[in-house]
């Protein structure tokens, strides 16, 4: 399914009993947060939360804020327009097998011809909904302050000055001890200046003023590799950043892709439609014509770094300021109704626990595909994404579990996985206990364990040294003679079916069994 803006993502929410209004001012300096967070700990997620009158400094922002929108399975499900994350996962994974890859090279090729098997490539357009409001910044002095009282924009055909910048826009100060305001759910289109490829990526942007913000695309990001060829060459660097419209934009912005494989292709996958783009107004980049906001601008390689945190991390504990790029702003367009979606992180769980888990579920099939053993992955909320990954294979000859551990390391961003557990076929992956038992009952520490070293997530504040750390493997499977295992492997403890169905079919009567 197809949603031609993010407000119709809130209405299908709405109509699921997904959502609930908050039609009270809320500050969009902290109390959002509190209020998100608490919603996030619930089981299950929680609800989705639309913040109809937010205010920034006081004075009421005309956009409602709407957040934890994909916080749970069943609103995942919703934004991918599916009965399940599975559902859509299975479906894929069907496509997929039509011509199986004898090579990584290969499988990334099918991954992109199964994209394009049902819809076409995303398709360019003159207009669309995002440009309905069109404010061009001139050369000329910033403002760190928001106005004093926001003018009423959306019943404007076209803004009263003074226009609205940044600084007016409901962007979140999340925790008490972030640098500023961040927006967190940005999906930043940049361009590989020697190839031509998109990419869309996903990096925080901390507010310094009414027309500028830090650009944290992390090391080994996409974006920061496009960066360093603007940087190596002098030029300027063209980026255009959009929120909201279809809600597949920003699963597909934090997709685990291939390098060189274009984001708008997968969510056309997904929204079985293709996406219709627009061209900026002051740059050659193309976006969504369906988003609710579109920030143009560019990022200059002959000015200096710039300090940008701290901010309260998904590692649950403030990543500290780091010199990044400064994005400095030329335009910013809206839909008049415009919705402005954000998401907030921290402690586990929260909603991105969602947004990677049916990631994982959704490239599954690409694992199996290089790696057939493979029975289920998991990334359990405490682990923070990169931090802890469970894998279940099938196991049919010695040291396979080290074979994967190796694999799974080289195969994209499972590179920043610190703790990797491996176990048998008949472990539940999501069920963190069934694991843990499995991992203390079936290894020696010494005999089991694999040190490694490693690229390491820019975010993990506990490496020595940033972006490089050590990592640990598990073989938590049952052991073979192959394996320099001498003894023989004592049975699980079961019990037989027949006697548990005769037992279950005794509960199930109205009239409790003899006791004599």
């Amino acid at each position: 399914m197809a949603y031609e803006s993010f407000d119709g993502f809130i209405q299908a929410l709405e109509a699921a009993g997904e959502l609930v209004r908050i039609k009270s001012p809320v500050a969009t300096e902290l109390e959002i947060t509190a209020l998100a967070d608490g919603e996030m700990k619930k089981a299950g997620g929680g609800k989705a939360l639309l913040i109809e009158r937010p205010t920034v400094n006081g004075a009421a922002s005309p956009f409602p804020v709407a957040i934890n929108t994909m916080g749970s399975w069943k609103r995942m499900a919703i934004a991918l327009g599916a009965e399940s994350v599975e559902a859509v996962a299975a479906e894929l994974g069907s496509l997929m097998k039509a011509k199986p890859p004898t090579s990584l090279r290969e499988a990334i090729k099918l991954l992109g011809t199964a994209f394009e098997l049902r819809h076409a490539r995303p398709k360019l357009v003159r207009t669309g909904p995002c440009k309905e409001i069109v404010r061009r910044f001139e050369p000329g002095a910033s403002r760190t302050e928001p106005w004093p009282k926001a003018p009423d924009w959306q019943d404007a055909a076209t803004y009263p000055a003074p226009s609205p910048t940044l600084l007016d826009l409901p962007i979140l100060r999340c925790w008490p001890l972030d640098g500023g305001r961040f927006i967190t759910l940005p999906c930043v289109v940049t361009r590989d200046p020697d190839t031509g490829e998109r990419n869309v990526g996903m990096y925080r942007m901390q507010v310094y003023d009414d027309r500028s913000t830090g650009m944290h695309w992390q090391l080994q990001k996409v974006g920061a590799r496009h960066g360093r060829r603007y940087y190596e060459s002098g030029t300027r660097m063209p980026v255009s950043v959009f929120l909201g419209g279809d809600p597949v934009y920003p699963f597909a912005a934090t997709a685990p892709l291939p390098d060189g494989l274009d984001e708008f292709l997968l969510a056309g996958y997904l929204r079985k439609k293709s996406v219709e783009l627009v061209k900026c107004e002051t740059n050659d980049l193309e976006v969504p014509a369906n988003a609710d906001f579109v920030i143009e601008g560019y990022v200059d390689p002959r000015e200096p770094l710039r300090e940008e945190g701290p901010f309260g991390d998904h590692t649950g504990y403030y990543t500290l300021p780091e010199p990044y790029p400064v994005f400095h702003l030329t335009a910013i367009t809206h839909r008049k109704a415009a919705v402005y979606p954000a998401t907030i992180v921290g402690i586990p769980p929260m909603e991105d626990f969602y947004l990677g888990g049916a990631s994982v579920k959704l490239f599954l099939p690409v694992f199996k595909m290089n790696f057939p053993e493979i029975v289920d992955i998991a990334l359990p909320a405490e682990g923070v994404f990169h931090n802890l990954v469970f894998v279940s294979i099938k196991k049919t000859y010695p040291m396979q579990a080290y074979k994967i551990m190796h694999g799974l390391w080289g195969m994209g961003q499972m590179m920043f996985t610190k703790y990797l557990v491996i176990v048998d076929d008949d472990v539940d992956v999501h069920n963190t206990s069934e694991v843990l038992f499995r991992w203390c009952a079936n290894t020696d520490p010494e005999r089991d364990s694999l040190f490694t070293k490693g690229p390491a997530d820019v975010l993990d504040h506990a490496t020595s040294e940033v972006a490089v750390g050590s990592k640990l493997g598990i073989d938590a499977t049952r052991k073979l003679a192959g394996e320099g295992f001498k003894r023989p492997w004592p049975p699980l403890i079961r019990m037989g079916d027949g006697v548990r169905a005769k037992v279950e079919a005794l509960l199930a009567t109205d009239t409790p069994p003899s006791r004599t």
